[in-house]
């Protein structure tokens, strides 16, 4: 039997603030609130709000038969809190209904997988920590940061204990092979990788409203034809995309709500399912090994790091930036700690790249690397007065192992507390 997987990705950087040379090591906040507010109220308006809605209309209609995941960060998850707390209610709706995975995501939506795979880990935790707060549920299939997959991600991410990684089906990576089967890691053949079928989900992407699209008018009772109409034994349909192309990139004119509402009845009418990530996993066997010994992600033909991460600029900022990722790691100073991860973002590299800036807020590519430069000045300046570079980095690397050693301690301590008091009350 067919499944559709379907995953939605949410995800908004914190608006930089126009920060110039003369305000390093005077002014310590880098953010402008209404822009950020601004640009969230309308996405959550224009998109996240409605998409929402109609998973629930989705799964009411289907009588529980509709199920999908969400990749959310993080750092719009804290956004939410601040500015639009109905986001959280709607969330919460979604994760009882019981038909949502709701997916492990590094919190601040960072490239730290492929800089500092301990910072990853450290940001899968936080936002795992925050899901289950919130939503009642522990994550357990990662979605990294624009799907960052590599052999040696998946051998760190199976040391933390994740067997489930999303990312891209490219076709360098897959050859022949077609991304609707799951696959074994190379590096840890105990990680399950689920592949995104890159042609289906662009088909809903980038081409839903092109009238020069050879598909178009594309509606939900051809779409789930072509699902249909897939090789046998190609089980497993993995269409992931980012929650703005709901209402944002494809807008509400287009019909794309309606035709995202309609696909469960055409899809059940042709015995075709709905799966979470980890419903996917336990349902469907393991078919081949994948090996991807380059980092790989969804972004640009490529499918690779060089929008993020491939010129001088970026190369500088990510450089400067985890330079100092174990000094801040060791620090105990809150809004340092808090800074670090809102630096991190994925989108101010995005902004410095010269060909696709992506959703900007800066007149060029040179313009948004001078006011990250800028801020991250004024930040490692904080760093350095808290962890000095005259601090050798095997006294770093010590000071940091005796803190790791202590926090383990602690937790085995407070498992077995916790095993007491259980034993007690029986």
């Amino acid at each position: 039997m067919k499944n559709i997987c379907f995953c939605f990705q949410m995800h908004v950087p914190y608006r930089l603030k126009r920060y110039r040379f003369f305000d390093i090591g005077h002014d310590h906040y880098y953010y402008d609130d209404m822009q950020t507010e601004e640009y969230l109220n309308w996405l959550v308006e224009t998109s996240y709000m409605p998409l929402c809605r109609t998973i629930q209309d989705m799964i009411k209609l289907s009588k529980g038969k509709f199920h999908c995941a969400l990749a959310v960060s993080g750092t719009v998850l804290e956004l939410f809190e601040q500015f639009n707390p109905e986001m959280i209610d709607v969330l919460k709706e979604l994760a009882d209904s019981k038909c949502v995975e709701f997916l492990a995501v590094p919190h601040a939506y960072a490239l730290a997988g492929e800089f500092n795979e301990n910072e990853m880990i450290d940001q899968l935790e936080k936002q795992g920590a925050l899901i289950q707060e919130q939503f009642g549920q522990k994550p357990v299939s990662v979605w990294n940061t624009e799907l960052l997959y590599s052999d040696e991600i998946a051998f760190h991410l199976q040391k933390a204990g994740y067997k489930t990684i999303l990312t891209e089906g490219a076709k360098h990576v897959l050859s022949w092979k077609s991304p609707n089967y799951l696959y074994l890691s190379a590096a840890s053949p105990k990680v399950k990788l689920l592949m995104r079928n890159t042609g289906l989900s662009d088909e809903l992407s980038f081409h839903f409203s092109d009238p020069g699209w050879y598909n178009f008018p594309l509606d939900a009772e051809k779409y789930a034809n072509m699902l249909a109409g897939l090789p046998e034994g190609e089980d497993i349909i993995n269409i992931w995309l980012g929650a703005e192309t709901f209402g944002v990139r494809q807008n509400a004119g287009t019909g794309i709500f309606d035709f995202l509402r309609a696909l469960p009845y055409y899809a059940m009418e042709r015995s075709i399912g709905f799966v979470t990530p980890a419903e996917a996993v336990k349902k469907l066997p393991a078919t081949e090994v994948i090996s991807v010994p380059y980092a790989l992600t969804w972004a640009g033909e490529a499918k690779d790091m060089s929008i993020y991460a491939g010129n001088d600029l970026q190369q500088e900022a990510i450089n400067k930036l985890y330079a100092v990722a174990e000094r801040v790691r060791l620090c105990s100073d809150k809004r340092l700690k808090n800074d670090w991860l809102k630096l991190q973002d994925i989108n101010y590299l995005h902004y410095m790249n010269h060909i696709d800036q992506g959703a900007t807020q800066f007149e060029s590519a040179y313009d948004a690397f001078i006011n990250y430069m800028n801020i991250l000045a004024d930040f490692l300046q904080l760093v350095e007065e808290q962890y000095p570079t005259t601090i050798e980095n095997e006294e770093l690397n010590e000071l940091l192992k005796t803190i790791n050693n202590q926090e383990k301690e602690i937790q085995k301590l407070n498992k077995e507390l916790a095993a007491a008091k259980k034993k007690k009350e029986k």
